[in-house]
């Protein structure tokens, strides 16, 4: 676990006795583990569905003044979608700046001199355990894929695009870009400038 989510986790007001997980059921695993919880909740015993997946990074990747995106297909929403090269764990405990350096040579085919961590988020906690943290990547360079590297069917797909910040920003604001990790990505950058 990073500091900025060990960070995150420890701010959490307790709710002690209100909420208790009493039993848990897994009704798929996969890529991704569904599983139902039963929950002791103040007014009786309810089920909640939860998805887990693994952890992941997404990397703001600064180049000349532009942000790098990935235009991808993605199957829930039926559409392409812009965002930051990101990718999960590939294994638990992975660390997580490696991770990013990966993502960010499979899916781009760059590497960066310089990482910081910005923050580590819930995209979803209502329904999801995912939990993405987002890297910010600069004095980027071309490079190579990973050796062994082999694209899924998406990433084989996958377009690259560079914005300046100001016009990757303004696809936030008129709803280009949907996706949560890189709203939040790009808007950190763009006030941490």
């Amino acid at each position: 676990m990073t500091e900025a989510a060990k960070r995150q986790r420890a701010s959490r007001p307790a709710v002690t006795g209100w909420f208790e997980t009493v039993g848990t059921r897994v009704v798929h695993e996969g890529h991704l583990t569904v599983r139902i919880d039963e929950v002791a909740a103040p007014d009786g015993t309810v089920e909640r569905e939860v998805v887990a997946p693994p952890d992941a990074v997404a990397v703001v990747a600064l180049l000349d003044g532009d942000v790098v995106l990935v235009r991808q297909h993605r199957q829930p929403l039926g559409t392409t979608t812009l965002e930051l090269p990101a990718g999960v764990l590939d294994q638990a405990g992975e660390d997580v700046l490696a991770a990013g350096a990966r993502e960010l040579a499979e899916e781009c085919r760059l590497a960066a001199e310089d990482w910081t961590e910005l923050v580590t988020i819930a995209t979803s906690p209502g329904w999801t355990t995912e939990r993405i943290t987002l890297l910010r990547a600069e004095r980027v360079r071309p490079t190579e894929p990973p050796d062994g590297f082999e694209a899924t069917a998406e990433e084989a797909a996958m377009e690259i695009v560079r914005l300046p910040l100001d016009a990757a920003l303004a696809a936030v604001r008129d709803g280009t870009i949907v996706d949560a990790k890189t709203a939040v990505g790009l808007l950190l950058v763009a006030t941490s400038s």
